[in-house]
């Protein structure tokens, strides 16, 4: 199969393409650094700077996966406006460049993650539930998907992939977290109440594959493991895995002066249930938090 991702230096992407180069498949990677693609994503992958550049070669699917990191900094209007860009307009842009082409792929696998629900408190959320609060991370992910989405009226079959908390040894959210909690510092977030929907690395490359391979996969999908834990809960189980204590809080008025709207994203949280995969036959591998971080970080 002939794949495109965008995102594909990311930490999923570069874990897709570890997985799809031993299936044979040809990829071909849209990055701001193409000559760093194939170190980073495996030799094979090429890499391209910009879209015309994939030429007229066949297309089978396209992953968008690209998007600055939401969590790293401050909201500002200056932040907004990148992680807008680097998700919406360059979705926008992909679908211009497909409406360019005569052969066009039969599948677009898009990101877009649980917080489409918005601070959801204590709702159970299957991808059936409407958004819960209109807070400008609801807000983002709406437009992602409805840029997708567009790529329907092109024939083009779309599946959204709503990700909650990645969990790998070697980036994302948990490789930030090691440090303190190793040092004794880690602990709940807040009041700690908050719902956390979490996957392994291993189950959402399996799961877009696993959407990937199925010609019936099209609309909103929950991307998280069907256990849900509390970030109190989160906190006690790292804290358990790394043999430290985790009962230092982070204060929510803390949060608040030195994130500013961002602290909402720590602060709230979601009850994601993987609802429409569950049902379609997906597996999870990882169904335990304590098996999960065990499996990352067991071994450190």
């Amino acid at each position: 199969m002939h794949i495109l991702l965008t995102g594909g230096t990311g930490l999923i992407g570069r874990g897709l393409c570890r997985y799809w180069i031993g299936q044979g498949h040809r990829l071909v990677v849209w990055s701001r650094t193409p000559e760093s693609v194939p170190r980073r994503c495996g030799e094979t992958v090429r890499g391209i700077g910009t879209l015309e550049e994939y030429g007229d070669a066949p297309l089978d699917a396209v992953i968008n996966l690209a998007g600055a990191p939401i969590a790293d900094r401050p909201w500002t209007g200056k932040r907004k406006k990148l992680l807008w860009a680097s998700r919406v307009t360059l979705t926008e842009r992909l679908l211009a460049w497909l409406e360019t082409r005569e052969q066009k792929p039969r599948i677009l696998i898009s990101g877009s993650a649980v917080g489409w629900y918005g601070d959801a408190g204590e709702h159970r959320l299957t991808e059936a539930s409407p958004p819960v609060q209109e807070d400008f991370a609801a807000q983002l992910c709406g437009a992602w998907e409805e840029a997708a989405l567009r790529a329907e009226a092109q024939g083009i079959r779309v599946a959204l992939v709503r990700t909650g908390l990645v969990l790998a040894a070697d980036g994302g959210f948990l490789k930030r977290l090691l440090l303190p909690f190793r040092l004794g510092l880690g602990g709940p977030i807040g009041n700690g109440r908050q719902w956390m929907s979490w996957v392994h690395l291993q189950d959402q490359i399996a799961l877009i594959d696993f959407l990937l391979q199925r010609e019936e996969a099209r609309g909103p999908y929950n991307a998280c493991a069907p256990q849900p834990v509390r970030n109190a809960e989160f906190a006690r189980a790292l804290g358990r895995v790394l043999h430290r204590l985790a009962v230092l809080p982070v204060p929510a008025p803390l949060l608040r002066v030195g994130l500013g709207e961002l602290s909402g994203l720590l602060l709230g949280g979601q009850h994601a249930e993987p609802a429409r995969l569950l049902e379609a036959g997906f597996s999870f591998r990882f169904t335990s938090l304590d098996a999960a971080l065990e499996d990352l970080l067991g071994r450190h």
